[in-house]
């Protein structure tokens, strides 16, 4: 098993938070949910590792 990195890991996270925005610019609440849900799951399929997604999922629940 390995353990969900927590520490900052992004080399540059103003850049990526960049792009997160601007991916779901001019879509309905409706499309940007959806987004959201395609990208979680393209991003649970790169990981592939259930305890390590296990360990995400419990993190952004607190």
């Amino acid at each position: 098993m390995t353990a969900l990195v927590t520490s900052g890991n992004i080399a540059r996270p103003d850049d990526v938070y960049d792009l997160l925005l601007s991916a779901h610019d001019g879509l309905t609440k409706e499309e940007s949910d959806a987004l959201n849900a395609r990208l979680i799951l393209t991003l649970f399929n790169h990981v592939g590792d259930i305890e390590v997604i296990r360990q995400a999922i419990a993190l952004a629940r607190q």
